[in-house]
């Protein structure tokens, strides 16, 4: 943002004689900078999210709606296969990340700008600086690397990322998808999700998201009515009830997995695209 500003204005923490910092540790050069004031108040932390060591590895169902989406967070995980990078969206998404096989390695990689994204921290653990895509904060494994948000997209549309998991809107039959915003309601902007979905050949796209709206409208339509994010984009879509795969190119649903306790019937009655069930159909775990 500096490089391209009329006028950068730095709050700094602390302001130090020149030539004390350096010069390997600069990030961005004084030549971009117009004025630097000192910090007045200690630094805003907009979401503090923060882990129980003593619930590590346990998963927490307080009610229904919780099992559902530790199913498709479960069902999610799956897909994270060991020596990937990895960028997951906010919300369920988010939480495949805690069903990540024991010994299976995965570097997470979040858009605004780190690649191997830890567990939130502890309460002794929390930095204001180190924060996810949706402003929670993380921390930072053995290995990890910041860099700014042009990188980070770099590494996104040049297809370095080998699975992205976001939530949805709407995904239709040819995997089309919409998840960033209902007209008439608030916007609160894309995000990086048309970035995310930019590289579909390179990186595989699932969208982890419950098969109903809350209006119990499907998510799973034939044609989506919402703006698009991306077009022909999804790979596969795994819901509470059931997984299905897109063919991109031909277009078309195949059902290839039901949760425990849902008939096809029960998912055709939910879903508003037609699709095909696959021969081999297996139970959703």
């Amino acid at each position: 943002m500096a490089k391209a500003a009329r006028l950068t204005i730095v709050e700094a923490e602390e302001i130090v004689p020149i030539g004390s910092l350096d010069p390997n540790e600069i990030d961005l050069p004084g030549i971009f900078v117009n004025r630097v004031v000192p910090a007045t108040a200690p630094k805003h932390i907009e979401i503090k999210k923060l882990r129980d060591p003593a619930q590590d590895g346990k998963v927490s169902e307080p009610n229904e709606a919780a099992v559902r989406r530790n199913r498709i967070a479960r069902r999610a995980g799956k897909e994270l296969k060991h020596g990937y990078y990895c960028n997951l969206g906010v919300g369920i998404p988010t939480m495949a990340a805690g069903f990540v096989p024991e010994g299976t390695k995965v570097w997470l990689q979040s858009e605004n700008g780190i690649l191997g994204m830890g567990p939130h921290p502890t309460e002794d653990e929390v930095d204001a600086d180190i924060v996810n895509a949706g402003k929670e904060t993380v921390t930072l494994l053995p290995g990890a690397s910041t860099f700014d948000s042009a990188e980070s997209f770099g590494m996104i549309r040049g297809g370095h990322v080998d699975v992205s998991i976001l939530g949805a809107l709407q995904v239709s039959a040819t995997g089309d998808l919409a998840n960033y915003m209902v007209p008439g309601k608030v916007f609160k902007g894309m995000g990086g999700a048309m970035d995310l979905v930019g590289n579909p050949d390179a990186t595989k796209v699932v969208v982890a998201t419950e098969h109903v709206a809350k209006d119990g409208s499907s998510k799973i339509v034939q044609e989506c009515g919402l703006p698009l994010t991306g077009a022909k984009c999804v790979s596969m879509i795994i819901t509470d009830m059931c997984v299905f795969n897109v063919d991109r190119k031909r277009g078309g649903l195949t059902l290839v997995e039901v949760a425990p306790g849902i008939s096809v019937d029960d998912v055709r009655s939910k879903t508003d695209a037609k699709f095909e069930v696959a021969s081999d159909l297996k139970d959703m775990e």
